[in-house]
């Protein structure tokens, strides 16, 4: 067997065409004679499986490699993914914007658009308008609807993986529990006038700094084998990739760091009292900004200001990064991380300076002595691309690439 981003490849007599295609995607078998060598399969047998996958559309020849036998012969065709069979939706909700985008299967965004997308109005609305952006986007990509084979979607909440509902969202008023991918299947549907054509494609829905980790991993720190982001707007999460895979803990929960109590006295939007997100988030310095006469009401207000390089705005950041680099210290002891990126609306030089100073007086040498802290390589797309690949890894993966080709008929 071969192992890639958490997925077991069969080899043997047993592998598959979805794994054969697996192999393919990984990099790991591009030609006819890596593939017979790496599952052990005859080449009559490869022939076949990968007739199945070119008649999905799924592969196609590249150029001529070099040449396989040592006793020469005919250069050996590359097989490649073919990314252009179909495309892949994604978004990404904060709590007063969300971003949308149309993605190749690899990853390349084709459309766009980002706009007010208020949480706090609930599901039935926002995701009613997200269906709305997606149906224009896709006519904007210039593909046609039925070229969508999924959809991904990052929210500011813990996320069961198993249902894709929010599971007692501190920051999402009325969406506890919601069923999130039934409805968004069916907006996109109506706005795309094509009906039930569209409402049946896969939704796949997870947590925005999940998301974002993900993203960012795969495409800046793939041979990082501990990963972790720490996202700060208008509240506080972290997401974690281990071993290629998000670390989501038993129900969706992990990461959500902005509810470790820090010993302060401020109400957090949980219900709960000294919350680290109560006094270390965008939305925490924007209170404390407007307490003292500077107008500002959520993380992107402070973002802005800290562009400008408004003095009070920065002193309060540097403040609120020792305060998180405090709890960090704990996680960077727990997870031993590679890597460990600040994303955000906060994620600035002030904070950074903060989050540095407390981690590493309060972190063990041992935990740090390999660790790099950075930010943020994707920026605001990180969430779309993280989505974007969540769903093709999904949909791509052995077992339900055999599912999806029995159901084409090939």
């Amino acid at each position: 067997m071969t192992e890639r981003r958490g997925v077991t490849v069969k080899t043997g007599n047993q592998a598959s065409a979805g794994e054969l295609l697996e192999l393919v995607r990984s990099g790991r078998a591009t030609t006819r004679g890596a593939l017979q060598r790496a599952t052990g399969l005859s080449r009559a047998t490869v022939g076949q499986r990968l007739d199945r996958l070119f008649r999905a559309g799924w592969l196609r020849e590249g150029a001529g490699g070099p040449v396989d036998s040592p006793l020469g012969g005919r250069p050996s065709i590359a097989l490649e993914f073919d990314d252009e069979h179909a495309v892949v939706l994604a978004a990404d909700l904060d709590t007063r914007h969300g971003r949308a985008a149309v993605l190749t299967l690899t990853g390349e965004i084709l459309a766009e658009h980002a706009g007010p997308l208020v949480i706090d109005d609930g599901p039935e609305a926002v995701l009613g308008e997200l269906g709305r952006w997606f149906a224009e986007l896709v006519g904007k990509s210039g593909r046609p609807a039925d070229a969508v084979c999924g959809i991904g979607l990052a929210v500011p909440g813990p996320v069961d993986s198993d249902t894709g509902r929010v599971v007692q969202p501190p920051i999402m008023p009325g969406w506890d529990g919601y069923d999130i991918r039934g409805r968004l299947g069916r907006a996109f549907a109506e706005h795309a006038g094509t009906g039930a054509g569209t409402a049946g494609v896969p939704v796949l829905v997870d947590n925005d700094a999940n998301l974002m980790a993900y993203g960012e991993q795969r495409a800046g720190y793939p041979d990082c084998s501990a990963f972790a982001l720490v996202k700060v707007s208008t509240g506080i999460g972290a997401g974690m990739v281990v071993g290629g895979t998000v670390y989501r803990g038993v129900d969706g929960g992990a990461g959500d760091i902005g509810h470790i109590r820090v010993g302060a006295d401020a109400l957090c939007r949980c219900g709960s009292y000294g919350c680290l997100a109560a006094v270390a988030s965008g939305g925490a310095v924007a209170r404390r900004l407007a307490e003292s006469g500077v107008p500002a009401a959520s993380g992107s207000d402070v973002r802005e200001l800290l562009a400008a390089g408004h003095p009070e705005a920065t002193a309060l950041a540097r403040e609120a990064g020792r305060r998180v680099g405090d709890v960090l210290a704990t996680v960077v002891t727990l997870l031993n991380p590679g890597v460990l990126m600040i994303a955000g609306d906060l994620a600035g030089t002030p904070f950074l300076t903060g989050v540095r100073e407390l981690l590493y007086q309060r972190a063990l040498p041992r935990s740090t002595a390999h660790l790099a802290v950075v930010t943020s390589r994707l920026g605001e797309r990180a969430g779309l691309v993280g989505a974007g690949a969540l769903v093709v890894e999904h949909l791509y993966a052995p077992e339900r690439a055999e599912e999806r080709l029995a159901a084409l008929g090939v």
